[in-house]
């Protein structure tokens, strides 16, 4: 009887330890194959959703992912409406401003999609003397900013920002814009899916992506912990090459 008892507190406690468990609630917009995506379960998977529950496992935490328009997760983090943001985000010094970011786990490359019949055979076309190009990009992203600094601002061409890369490429297709910048992996399931459109040979620029965080969040440090350990066991690697390498 004594053993049936102990039996049923031990059981009550784990489930006790199991409501308690604390849920991390991690921004994304999922738009962006193969770091984040819906599956044809309607549910969010890809690199950063697996890397963030490996994380959120070897902490203790529960994982619940919120999709957000892209432009909205710097701000979403900052006021505390989800706990951490990654979405194939590029660590950069204006972001770094608002928010504490970890260690890269991985690199994105930027690069310009355009059709098969362009005009625009290379990254140096976009600055040549003359150039006059609409520059389609997803709103908020490097690719934004690029285009904008260094395109529009220098009298090259112009931005038109969308909310997502899927209604950039769709504008592309339709030619209401002459290329789009984004980054490679998406790129190339765009261009998959896309008959008549190609990336350019040459990248635009390399980039480092990290996991974001309010400004002194006490979850930066052991959350960077957790992913340095999994970066360093090849846990980090494995979920990438399951989506990239192995191609």
């Amino acid at each position: 009887m004594k053993k049936l008892f102990a039996a049923v507190i031990a059981i009550a406690m784990l489930f006790s330890f199991a409501a308690m468990a604390e849920t991390l609630k991690m921004g994304t917009e999922c738009t962006f194959p193969p770091y984040e995506f819906y599956d044809e379960s309607d549910e969010i998977v890809g690199i950063d959703a697996e890397i963030a529950a490996l994380i959120c496992e070897k902490l203790g935490y529960d994982l619940e992912i919120v999709d957000m328009a892209f432009d909205s997760l710097i701000p979403a983090v900052s006021s505390g409406k989800v706990d951490f943001v990654m979405a194939g985000l590029t660590v950069t010094p204006e972001r770094a401003s608002s928010v504490d970011f970890s260690a890269s786990y991985a690199q994105g490359v930027q690069v310009v999609i355009v059709t098969e019949d362009s005009d625009i055979t290379s990254i140096d076309d976009l600055t040549a003397e003359g150039a006059n190009h609409k520059i389609g990009v997803q709103q908020g992203t490097t690719g934004d900013i690029y285009a904008s600094s260094d395109i529009a601002d220098a009298g090259y061409g112009s931005v038109e920002p969308f909310q997502a890369g899927t209604d950039a490429i769709l504008a592309l297709t339709t030619g209401k814009v002459d290329c789009v910048m984004i980054d490679n992996e998406p790129a190339k399931k765009f261009v998959a899916a896309n008959e008549g459109l190609k990336i350019l040979e040459t990248p635009y620029t390399v980039e480092d992506y990290a996991i974001a965080f309010a400004k002194n969040s006490e979850l930066t440090e052991k959350v960077n912990a957790a992913l340095e350990e999994l970066i360093a066991d090849g846990s980090v690697q494995a979920v990438i090459d399951k989506y990239i390498t192995a191609e």
